[in-house]
């Protein structure tokens, strides 16, 4: 058996799929190795999994809406959880098919197992030894389980997306994607959720304006929001009940919790001392701008980086690489303005800077906002709003970033990254004409600035 390769890649989830069919139509000998299943986290326990979640939550404030719209239906819809597994189960499985296949018609060696560096150029997986002149990291992260003391013991989104039936309660610890997330889609699907998190906003490194909406759309979910209450530690009884041990003196008890405290690198077990190359203090795998580590022909890319932990930046990384080694591509992937979502409900998705960042960076800039209830939800006499935010850079006119939350905003978003990215001027969204009626129109529809703001002083 030759187990001689160009590239080894180690991790089958989105980013090392892409790195390694990309590699293989240049022309190179590629094996990737997988312990567990292909498609990674994005396709079995994230992304997908999530979004199919989202999507059963939005059908029930569907039919919530249905009446107001001249349907008569049953006084009663109810959830089945167990059934929306089954078919989560199915889909799962036919989407890790088409990745296997994938690997196959691209020419990729694919070898199930447990994967280690054992020195330059090598990868051992069990009693077989690989060898490489290019060795690619893309394994990813997992759930952190000891964040805060009594924690671990409790499900994170790996095991909540595992149900069969879903909780009367739920405390969800956290406030980034996960935790609004799934904060969001459980309220919607019945259960009483209380979210627990240390900041006074959810969704930090968000625009500001966006986090206080998407507190206020929690609210209106029914989530009962605990800003400042991060548990300080957790204890399980043999009633199966929790008890979070408040900074205020109180204890909250709950027979479920999410823990959404974050995700870590999975760079243990991977070697990485037998090469020179030294996690950081996140575990993460240190790279350069072009994904190389602090080892010769050892790359790193995804969220085993820490550095954007998102899965198109994964495929796109791992595409860049390829081209990098095998094709004389671009070294370096420009990640300046990546639009990125949260899939709670109403959704939210930006691009570009947030507010205070933009003037952080010594921009002076016009703040253009929109706030409005959309046509599908006033005509039913609901509440939820739609907000959007474009900011423009006063001295040139370019659009440096827009903020939305709202019905379709990642949809709506990613197409707007397009305009970001070609550096649209607001004249741009000026002379282009709406599509009516839509929600996207307002975004070339805002002609007075809600207000100017100044660049922040030189330090």
């Amino acid at each position: 058996m030759n187990d001689t390769f160009d590239l080894i890649v180690i991790g089958g989830g989105s980013g090392g799929v892409a790195c390694a069919r990309r590699a293989a139509h240049h022309g190179a000998r590629v094996a990737l190795i997988e312990a567990v299943r292909v498609g990674g986290t994005c396709v079995l326990r994230g992304c997908v999994p999530k979004k199919l979640l989202m999507y059963a939550a939005q059908i029930g404030d569907t039919l919530r809406e249905a009446a107001g719209y001249g349907w008569q239906l049953p006084e009663r819809a109810s959830f089945d959880m167990a059934a929306w597994q089954a078919a989560k189960a199915r889909e799962l499985q036919r989407l890790e098919g088409i990745y296997r296949e994938l690997l196959s018609t691209s020419g990729v060696t694919f070898i199930e197992g447990a994967a280690r560096l054992d020195g330059p150029g090598c990868v051992q997986i069990g009693p077989r030894r690989l060898r490489a002149p290019h060795i690619l990291l893309a394994t990813g992260a997992s759930p952190v389980r000891d964040s805060i003391p009594g924690i671990a013991g409790c499900p994170t989104s790996d095991e909540l997306l595992d149900l069969e039936a879903l909780p009367a309660q739920a405390a969800v610890v956290g406030a980034g994607y996960i935790a609004v997330e799934f904060a969001s889609m459980l309220a919607r699907l019945g259960v009483e959720v209380t979210l627990l998190y240390r900041d006074r906003l959810p969704l930090r490194g968000f625009d500001e304006s966006l986090r206080t909406r998407a507190a206020e759309a929690l609210e209106a979910a029914g989530v009962t929001l605990m800003p400042g209450l991060a548990p300080l530690s957790l204890t399980h009884d043999t009633s199966g009940r929790w008890s979070l041990q408040l900074p205020n003196g109180q204890a909250l008890q709950r027979r479920w919790v999410l823990n959404a405290t974050g995700r870590r690198p999975n760079s243990a077990g991977l070697g990485l001392d037998s090469v020179g190359i030294v996690a950081d203090a996140r575990h993460a795998v240190p790279v350069d701008a072009r994904g190389h580590t602090q080892a010769a022909g050892v790359y790193a890319i995804g969220d085993l980086t820490a550095r954007h932990n998102l899965t198109p930046v994964a495929i796109a990384e791992g595409r860049t690489l390829a081209d990098a080694l095998f094709a004389d591509g671009d070294a370096a992937l420009g990640l300046e303005r990546v639009a990125t979502a949260v899939f709670m409900l109403p959704p939210i998705a930006s691009v570009g800077p947030t507010e205070l960042q933009a003037i952080a960076q010594g921009h002076t800039l016009d703040v253009f906002e929109a706030d409005f209830r959309p046509m599908r939800t006033a005509f039913v006499g609901g509440t939820e709003r739609c907000y959007m935010k474009l900011l423009v850079d006063a001295a040139d006119d370019r659009v440096l970033g827009l903020h939305m939350l709202g019905a379709d905003a990642p949809e709506i978003v990613q197409s707007l990254a397009v305009a970001l990215q070609a550096a649209a001027t607001k004249a741009d969204f000026d002379r282009t004409v709406a599509v009516h009626p839509t929600i996207a129109e307002e975004w070339v529809l805002m002609r007075t600035p809600a207000r100017n703001v100044a660049a922040a002083a030189p330090a």
